[in-house]
């Protein structure tokens, strides 16, 4: 199998540590791909030249981190990312965290293509930004609880929250969300959290 992914990037970040969790590193090949520069091997995986893509080894390409994370729990091993016994609400704290992480990433790509002024004023901008605050603001006061083995929730909180301080510090003071901080950097002691860590 493949799995296309950049270090930098969030979505890529949840496939590849839900590949870790699930012990199937060693069927991976990791394949660092920019998709901002029209990755010919990339594009020809997948049509949406987005990332993470994982090829699998029947040679089916999955976009999206989390379809990427719901195959791989059917196929590895160890606890799954979405039990089972509580799946509902799983998904439904997972999907705040992804909804942060998409309003981060998106407002990280128009700040670098449009500027932040011009990015941030738009009819779109002020949306992305108060779509993050309002995430920022309830995982303050209900972050996911933090488990023996890892879960999809807790894995896209981390992976988001991580991103917006890497990207975006300075709409995560330590000030306004200190439940948030003290979360993150217990989340982030999780091996496979803090192994695939942004750098740069």
């Amino acid at each position: 199998m493949q799995l296309f992914l950049n270090a930098t990037s969030p979505f890529a970040r949840v496939a590849r540590v839900a590949a870790l969790h699930h012990g199937l590193a060693d069927q991976l090949t990791w394949v660092w791909s920019d998709p901002w520069n029209q990755d010919p091997a990339l594009l020809a995986a997948h049509p949406q030249l987005r990332i993470p893509v994982l090829v699998t080894a029947e040679g089916h390409a999955i976009s999206e981190s989390l379809l990427i994370a719901q195959y791989l729990d059917h196929i590895g091993n160890g606890p799954a990312l979405v039990p089972a016994d509580h799946s509902a609400a799983v998904l439904a704290r997972a999907s705040v965290a992804y909804g942060l992480m998409e309003s981060a990433f998106n407002v990280v790509i128009a700040r670098k293509y449009e500027g932040a002024a011009v990015a941030d004023a738009s009819v779109l901008g002020q949306r992305r930004l108060a779509a993050l605050d309002r995430a920022l603001t309830l995982l303050e006061n209900a972050p996911p609880a933090l488990q023996e083995h890892l879960t999809l929730d807790v894995l896209c909180t981390a992976v988001a929250l991580d991103y917006v301080r890497f990207r975006l510090p300075q709409l995560l003071p330590a000030q306004r969300y200190p439940q948030l901080h003290a979360w993150l950097a217990q989340a982030l002691q999780q091996p496979h959290l803090h192994a695939t860590r942004f750098e740069g």
